[in-house]
């Protein structure tokens, strides 16, 4: 590895663990306690991150943003392997379809809108906003819905499939990341421009987003506890960090002629933890300890891969 590329590796990494590293020291020493740090992440999910994905999309052309070929392997690798995990952890493990919805959700979404905004963002500058767009709408499109709906399913005996559509809609429409997206693609496609003082305005909330996202990560880490170690644990990490950017980068660089940032993009986006929603439905539906412990262990592997990922490339 060249002395250049070594320096660029840590000009990257570095500033992401001191991020974390910040943002647990000050839960730690009670800075700041664990609601604030809860307060700063929902700040970055509701309003910086969709500034920096509004502003990032509508300023570019559309056949920038809509990368086809992208869109659809990582759709295929979330889908296998969220089909993989909910067969596995209902028949071998004996979770019931509720718990395993969740799990299955675990194995195959990354952090996209905290952690991947932040890293790819120092990676790539604001074309990581074109990646983090279209993993944004398989998650809030397709896999999101597809596990509250099989809660539905699972919890009620007779269900209104039009009553289930109607909140699925409305979910996404009360999703400030999905209708960032959703607008800044349809001004792209429309090719019509944000008022520059709005444009201003949207651009400082959005350089907010990455250095907070990490900062609220690492302080989210304090009190959390390794309680469920177990094969399960094991395979819900091992899917979400090894072989979701594996299959990612398999089917992005022998089934297509993606460019090499575009493999790189997807392949670092996979690597990335599991998303805090796997720990927030977890709560909600009983199965804290089968959810909290791996996406702990996801966090710490997540990043370590990501690292390796990045330095290697």
């Amino acid at each position: 590895m060249r002395v250049g590329h070594v320096v660029m590796v840590f000009q990257v990494i570095v500033p992401i663990f001191f991020l974390l590293a910040l943002g647990y020291s000050s839960v730690k020493l009670k800075l700041l306690n664990q609601e604030q740090v809860k307060a700063v992440g929902a700040f970055v999910l509701k309003i910086a991150l969709p500034a920096l994905l509004l502003q990032s999309l509508a300023a570019r052309d559309l056949h920038e943003i809509w990368l086809q070929v992208f869109f659809i392997i990582y759709t295929l690798a979330t889908l296998i392997l969220f089909i993989s995990a909910f067969f596995v952890v209902t028949q071998y493990f004996k979770n019931n379809r509720i718990h395993a919805s969740i799990l299955s959700l675990g194995a195959s979404m990354s952090n996209t809108g905290l952690i991947g905004t932040a890293v790819l963002s120092l990676l790539m500058g604001h074309k990581a906003m074109t990646y983090i767009s279209l993993v944004v709408i398989v998650e809030c499109v397709l896999l999101i819905p597809a596990v509250l709906l099989l809660i539905q399913l699972s919890t009620q005996e007779s269900v209104s499939i039009g009553k289930m559509v109607k909140e699925v809609f409305l979910t996404l429409l009360t999703s400030p990341i999905f209708m960032s997206v959703l607008i800044g693609i349809s001004l792209s496609f429309l090719d019509l421009q944000i008022p520059h003082l709005i444009d201003q305005s949207l651009a400082l909330l959005g350089q907010a987003a990455s250095p907070l996202a990490l900062f609220s990560i690492g302080g989210g880490i304090v009190g959390m506890s390794l309680k469920y170690i177990n094969v399960q644990s094991f395979y819900l990490v091992a899917s979400n960090n090894l072989l979701m950017p594996l299959l990612v980068f398999l089917g992005l660089s022998y089934l297509t002629d993606a460019s090499d940032e575009m493999i790189f993009a997807g392949t670092v986006i996979a690597a990335l933890p599991m998303p805090t929603i796997f720990g927030m439905l977890g709560q909600a539906y009983g199965a804290n300890d089968k959810a909290m412990t791996p996406l702990l262990i996801s966090t710490i592997f997540g990043f370590a891969v990501t690292s390796l990922i990045i330095a290697m490339w």
